[in-house]
């Protein structure tokens, strides 16, 4: 669980990882657009090879050349998803260019908690299971921000509707390993 500790004067979080600052930058760009929002990609390009690269791209996201010997990740968000097209399916048809290290996906789910796990009804439909978990008395409203590099690495950010606040934001690289592992099979 990420602390108040965690946060640097500016509220940004100040995490161990590029890409567990990146994963936190994201999850903290969504919360600040607010709730019930479609999902969104992100490709993550390193930021030092960006400045040199491509230095008026880096100067209109206002990327910082004080940190330049920081490794660090650049997040940069991509074409809206389609709203109508399921996420497995609309993943399984990027194919990200060499300049590009990682990618992240922000989503809104529904979660129960274990406890009403046990109590789900066997043979439904995924439809008929998303209106069961809909209408459950203990679901939670999260927003789930997932992120791969190429070389494997996986971090997550959970934020509950109900705890909505920086200082709540769960992290860790196994909290969401099946949409992790769709987002690094765009690299495959």
């Amino acid at each position: 669980m990420l602390s108040m500790s965690n946060l640097s004067p500016s509220g940004t979080p100040m995490a161990a990882s590029p890409l567990t600052r990146a994963c936190l930058e994201i999850d903290e760009y969504a919360a600040g657009l607010g709730w019930d929002r479609p999902a969104r990609l992100f490709a993550l390009v390193d930021t030092a090879r960006l400045r040199r690269q491509e230095p008026r791209l880096a100067g209109q996201l206002g990327l910082d050349q004080d940190d330049a010997g920081k490794s660090s990740l650049t997040p940069i968000e991509q074409e809206e998803v389609p709203a109508n097209t399921p996420l497995d399916k609309f993943l399984g048809t990027i194919a990200w260019p060499d300049a590009v290290v990682g990618c992240a996906l922000t989503v809104e789910r529904l979660m129960l908690p274990p406890s009403a796990e046990a109590s789900v009804p066997e043979g439904l439909s995924d439809k008929q299971l998303a209106k069961w978990v809909a209408s459950h008395p203990e679901r939670q409203e999260v927003r789930l921000t997932v992120a791969v590099l190429r070389d494997g690495s996986r971090e997550s950010a959970v934020r509950l509707r109900e705890k909505d606040s920086s200082s709540e934001v769960l992290t860790g690289e196994g909290l969401v390993p099946g949409l992790a592992e769709a987002l690094a099979a765009t690299f495959a």
